[in-house]
């Protein structure tokens, strides 16, 4: 059975958690995600023993992601999102989905059947699954939208030392290549995801600890979550 058959509204009008990768992950308290919807992106299974969570949803797109992490996405026992930009490295199965990232048919796409926009980042395509998945609010925390990096946006690089853009030193660390990340990008699709959540009567709000991106309104995770 498709994923348009299964999944679609399958949330609708709940909230989930967007978790992102950045290292502010580290200096939160997340005994909070025990009891929340959540979304887990690219490499945030190097998380899961240190921040006592598992996420119920799980999106990867990149294709050195999937590549660099091809056999911990199968071990992931969660619904599972993979873009096929550079061709499928994953299998389809009962939980694991292949999203077309190679040429979907907008800039924001609600019907993730057809294609996923990437936008730059995953956590714009992981914004467009929660939207199809029926969420009416989304909490991301861990954006921390501020790298390290030498080149131009979007380039391919090795990292030679420990990683410090990211909650783990050997999430691309030590060796592993990277793509720069390209921050005018994600901010230009950002805020196509916030005009279509605030269109439809839903809300992104922005709870990362310190996180720098301005496009969507912020909140304090202590309070939000009450902890």
């Amino acid at each position: 059975m498709r994923v348009e058959l299964l999944l679609k509204d399958r949330h609708k009008g709940e909230t989930c958690v967007l978790i992102a990768n950045g290292p502010s992950l580290n200096r939160m308290n997340l005994d909070f995600l025990a009891h929340q919807t959540t979304i887990g992106m690219n490499k945030i299974f190097l998380g899961f023993e240190k921040f006592a969570f598992y996420p119920n949803y799980y999106v990867a797109v990149n294709p050195t992601v999937v590549r660099q992490s091809e056999e911990s996405i199968k071990k992931l026992n969660c619904v599972k999102f993979i873009g096929n930009r550079k061709g499928s490295i994953i299998n389809e199965d009962s939980i694991t989905y292949e999203i077309n990232t190679k040429a979907p048919p907008d800039s924001f796409c609600k019907d993730i059947a057809k294609g996923v926009r990437e936008g730059g980042t995953v956590t714009y395509a992981s914004l467009q699954i929660a939207y199809y998945l029926g969420f009416k609010r989304v909490i991301i925390i861990g954006m921390d939208h501020s790298f390290k990096f030498e080149g131009k946006p979007n380039e391919s690089n090795r990292m030679e030392g420990a990683d410090t853009n990211h909650f783990a030193d050997n999430y691309f660390g030590f060796g592993q290549n990277w793509d720069n990340p390209d921050l005018k990008k994600s901010e230009k699709f950002y805020a196509i995801a916030r005009e279509n959540f605030e269109r439809d009567g839903r809300e992104i709000l922005d709870a990362t600890l310190d996180g720098k991106c301005k496009i969507f309104n912020k909140v304090n995770y202590r309070e939000i979550f009450n902890t």
